[in-house]
């Protein structure tokens, strides 16, 4: 039997989720209410109960009662439900994990979630899932469903959304008890980069570096995609990163929505990882909806990307400090590198014709690689073609695997 382990405060969504389980058990699932609540009396029993979560994360659940402080509560207690998951889990005891809240409940449950693997089922119900989650998913595979109103009891807004959740928690834990071990797959791991107006390009090199016996994870530069690169790049998951789409940095740079931080580009080279870079797509700054464009860049070419994504060109000035940026970054690099420079164009918009197609502020971010790369170990190679000439990112593939068959 499929087995869902429901993680909550049990005394203030202690109603809820006694309708969480009536509900799961009701389609046949198994369930495990692991109780992360401090204050209040529990409303509802627990298998797990708090005093074991405070112990699991170290802690005495009366000595974090009498500090009367909520925010260190929340983070132990999160801490203990992470270490309690992760514990079922390694026992055959979780096939799925639910869990509802406010912003409390949500970043104690979302922690125990992140502890667990790609592919485990997790569904998060939450009255903060319409905003920013990036906190709440980080880079995992939650499912965030938004609650519409509070969690603040079961009503006729409120029940058949969380209906949905217990029926969709329900159908995937059982799929995932059902699923077959996965077959065993030796391919090295290679990550890219991609964006919409880098898609041509690295499905090309995608297709090549496949050819080549690699299994290619492409990570979509949307700020969240670029951060999961680097954290898995840091635990050294890749042997090689072909990192064509840095329109991430260019967000961080002039105030775009898209930014993946200050430390994107920076992972891979510190974990001696093999990499092959290009600027792909530094030719524009992402902003939101048309009518959220910033007044100061409104003077530019402002395009309508999707309902949105608007984007906005970037200027010579700006041009150069990605380019310097990019190389300051490669310059650290502790593994083999290379740049490679499509000399006619960054992006679907920047290609011949294309209305960011311009020369010269291309040469703009080529001459500060090539400035900021010279006397380095990095290698710097110019090609006569736009980056979604197919041609382009065969080469670029066909030169990351050099460099990871050390042959630089």
């Amino acid at each position: 039997m499929a087995i869902v382990v429901l993680v909550g405060t049990l005394d203030t969504k202690g109603l809820e989720y006694g309708w969480l389980r009536a509900r799961l058990e009701s389609r046949g699932v198994e369930v495990i209410m692991v109780d992360a609540g401090v204050i209040g009396a529990p409303r509802i029993p627990a298998d797990v109960s708090r005093a074991e979560v405070a112990r699991a994360a170290g802690v005495d659940l009366d000595g974090l009662r009498s500090e009367g402080d909520r925010g260190a509560a929340v983070t132990a207690m999160a801490r203990g439900a992470a270490e309690i998951v992760r514990r079922l889990h390694a026992e055959g005891r979780l096939h799925g994990v639910l869990a509802l809240g406010g912003s409390g409940g949500t970043s104690i449950a979302t922690r125990a979630m992140r502890a667990l693997p790609l592919g485990v089922p997790k569904v998060m119900v939450s009255s903060m899932a319409s905003g920013d989650v990036a906190p709440y998913v980080g880079s995992s595979d939650i499912t965030m469903m938004y609650s519409v109103v509070d969690i603040a009891g079961v009503n006729r807004v409120s029940a058949p959304i969380l209906a949905n959740a217990v029926d969709a928690v329900a159908g995937m834990a059982r799929g995932f008890e059902a699923a077959a071990p996965p077959v065993p797959d030796d391919r090295p791991l290679v990550a890219a980069s991609m964006a919409g107006v880098t898609t041509p390009g690295v499905d090309a090199a995608r297709a090549r570096l496949t050819e080549l016996g690699y299994e290619v994870l492409v990570f979509h530069a949307s700020g969240a995609g670029g951060r999961t690169l680097e954290t898995l790049a840091e635990q050294r998951l890749f042997a090689g990163v072909l990192d064509l789409t840095l329109c991430e940095l260019a967000d961080d740079l002039c105030g775009g929505i898209l930014t993946a931080g200050p430390d994107r580009l920076l992972a891979a080279g510190r974990a001696g990882i093999p990499q092959v870079v290009s600027p792909g797509a530094l030719d524009m700054v992402k902003f939101g909806p048309l009518d959220t464009v910033p007044e100061r860049v409104l003077d530019r070419d402002v395009r309508v990307h999707n309902p949105s994504i608007s984007v906005v060109r970037t200027t010579a000035e700006e041009c150069a400090e990605l380019g310097a940026r990019v190389a300051a970054k490669l310059r650290t690099a502790s593994g083999p590198t290379a740049v490679c420079l499509p000399l006619r164009g960054l992006s679907t918009l920047g290609a011949p014709g294309g209305p960011y197609h311009d020369p010269m502020l291309d040469e703009a971010v080529f001459d500060a690689v090539k400035d900021g790369l010279r006397g380095s170990p990095v290698d710097v190679v110019e090609f006569d073609t736009h980056l979604n000439d197919p041609t382009f990112g065969r080469a670029a593939a066909d030169l990351l695997h050099r460099l990871i068959e050390g042959r630089g």
